[in-house]
């Protein structure tokens, strides 16, 4: 048995009351306890899904701590990639302070670049527009047909 089945908590189907055997109840009586078998199955079945839902949002938790770890990891090791660039162009014959500006410059036109980018997708943005208008026609639907009743 593992640690997640350990933690379910248990609802019982029967209540602990004794009653009559089931050849001898009413109908009413029946249909009073399908009535609590279900409600109480209905909510164990909510229970599962929760339970299950909050394992997975723990463990989607953990994995993504490992992704921000590697990502921090290689920003960190860009700035040796930029560095090597800078050191292959004074490699090449030019200064080393003008290599350096231009991968710096070149940096700045591909953060530009992206900013730019990033800024037409956000300004894009429109909000639930089919929402709001199915809300309000919801809301102009129940006052008229409150004046009506009135």
């Amino acid at each position: 048995m593992t640690s997640a089945q350990q933690n379910v908590p248990e609802i019982p189907l029967t209540e602990d009351k004794p009653g009559l055997p089931p050849g001898d109840q009413s109908i009413g009586a029946l249909v009073k306890d399908a009535t609590t078998h279900l409600s109480t199955l209905v909510r164990a079945e909510i229970e599962l899904a929760r339970l299950e839902i909050a394992r997975d949002v723990k463990r989607g938790v953990r994995g993504s701590v490992f992704f921000v770890i590697a990502l921090t990891v290689v920003m960190f090791s860009l700035f040796f990639f930029f560095i090597a660039i800078a050191e292959m162009l004074a490699d090449f014959g030019l200064l080393r302070s003008v290599s350096y500006g231009i991968v710096f410059f070149g940096m700045l036109l591909f953060a530009g670049l992206f900013g730019f980018l990033g800024y037409k997708k956000v300004r894009g943005i429109k909000g639930p527009k089919r929402t709001i208008s199915t809300v309000r026609d919801t809301a102009a639907a129940f006052k008229r047909d409150g004046d009506e009743n009135n």
